[in-house]
């Protein structure tokens, strides 16, 4: 990665599979991985992989609270917040792309985030 280009940064910090999806599905607030795991379409040990990466990036916190059983909560950090305005940018510019495409864009982040507000 070139470390002084602004575009490979943010992708070496978005560019996961389910990255973005996550970060989406927490924009609306905090999440338990099981709460998470029914929305995204990964493994759990993937679902723990992307995770791990956006917690080390300091995109989202993970709070693991002393209960039996064990409760982790993931939510976003400010500077995870900070990315909302790029993944709007991103399901905007997808959605017409698809409609130049004669296709109808149909998944929860046209509905499901309070990614505007960001």
């Amino acid at each position: 990665m070139n470390q002084t280009c602004p575009v490979e940064a943010t992708l070496a910090l978005i560019g996961g599979k389910y990255k973005a999806l996550i970060l989406w599905r927490l924009s609306g607030g905090t999440l338990r991985f099981s709460q998470l795991q029914k929305h995204i379409p990964a493994t759990a040990r993937m679902l723990t992989l992307q995770l791990r990466e956006l917690e080390s990036q300091n995109l989202i916190t993970r709070t693991v609270y002393a209960e039996v059983p064990p409760r982790v909560e993931y939510s976003m950090t400010e500077l995870g917040r900070s990315l909302m305005p790029i993944l709007t940018a991103m399901r905007d510019w997808g959605a017409e792309y698809l409609r130049s495409q004669n296709v109808e864009p149909n998944c929860f982040m046209m509905t499901d985030c309070n990614c505007d507000q960001a």
